[in-house]
């Protein structure tokens, strides 16, 4: 039996699944742990897999397998995944992102290590990739990428037919590049400030309008011509962010998701397209923007494509 865990800067989801071709079963989410010792989060895991199992019957002791898709980006110690995710992390952008803690690092892959023996931590956006090439809006495609909008910014590339990593599993984390110069109010959680994520990010958009990225685009969808401005100069900056993925890497599809990109795809979508559309036409030329194949449930099935 194998567990699957998905880590979001909002919520941990956890599901369990008898093999990479069965249904994800059980499946469990509820706000990712910020708060104690910087093992909280896999203590999280591990606690949250022993109430699935006792719902479904299962005996803990079977689970020999367990894939976490995580938000990064990540730290290596010893060889094993830390994240030192801005939006779980409070110590890295320091006590003005408002976190409850001081963590540079969230300890994970340790101590799932020592109960489960058998545990491989990647990128949720690299995880969400692979789950769109084997059961979503990628197949059959060697040169793509996967988007989040949600929390934060994420990307998982694929060029050539290879997933890409990295050095440490951080290839993608272009929610952390810089696309516009003036970056007032706008600090990430990384520390740096006026990056993608800063700007855009669903956590961004609370600290720099005072509301929330549902508040703010369903406000833009209905008329409002200060919340329509708004919401179109954010769409501005995430689809520069992809059309420079697309000139870097010579791409031919990007498949979105994500709790901002899902929730308004109707309108943010189109607006995102715009970006690519019509540009330096040798290298966009027939390259789409579309909704992830897997829609909501792709952060569920990323998890379960890493133990394929």
């Amino acid at each position: 039996m194998r567990a699957c865990v998905d880590i979001g800067g909002t919520k941990v989801a956890v599901s369990l699944s008898a093999s990479s071709d069965a249904p994800l079963i059980g499946r469990r989410s509820e706000p990712t742990a910020k708060t104690g010792d910087n093992d909280a989060v896999a203590v999280q895991i591990m606690r949250m897999i022993d109430e699935v199992c006792a719902e479904q019957g299962i005996d803990p002791a079977t689970i020999d397998r367990v894939g976490v898709s995580s938000t990064g980006p990540f730290e290596l110690r010893d060889g094993l995944v830390e994240l030192a995710t801005p939006n779980i992390c409070g110590g890295i952008a320091g006590p003005s992102r408002g976190l409850p803690n001081s963590w540079m690092t969230a300890i994970i892959e340790a101590p799932l290590v020592q109960r489960f023996g058998s545990v491989r931590v990647e990128n949720d956006a690299v995880a969400a990739l692979e789950a769109e090439r084997h059961w979503g809006a990628l197949k059959g495609l060697d040169n793509c990428a996967y988007a989040t909008w949600s929390t934060g910014v994420g990307v998982g590339l694929c060029v050539d037919g290879k997933a890409l990593r990295g050095k440490n599993g951080n290839a993608g984390h272009a929610g952390h590049s810089f696309v516009v110069d003036d970056a007032t109010g706008a600090l990430c959680g990384c520390g740096n400030y006026g990056d993608v994520e800063a700007l855009v990010g669903g956590n961004s958009i609370g600290h720099r309008f005072g509301q929330s990225a549902a508040d703010l685009f369903s406000a833009a969808s209905a008329g409002d011509p200060k919340a329509l401005e708004t919401a179109e100069a954010l769409c501005r900056v995430f689809g520069r962010m992809l059309y420079n993925m697309v000139v870097v890497l010579d791409l031919q599809r990007i498949s979105l998701g994500g709790s901002v990109f899902w929730h308004h795809r109707d309108f943010v979508l189109p607006r995102l397209q715009a970006q690519v559309d019509g540009r330096l036409l040798p290298l966009t030329r027939g390259v789409t923007l579309v909704p992830a194949g897997l829609g909501d449930k792709v952060g569920d099935y990323a998890a379960l494509a890493l133990l394929d």
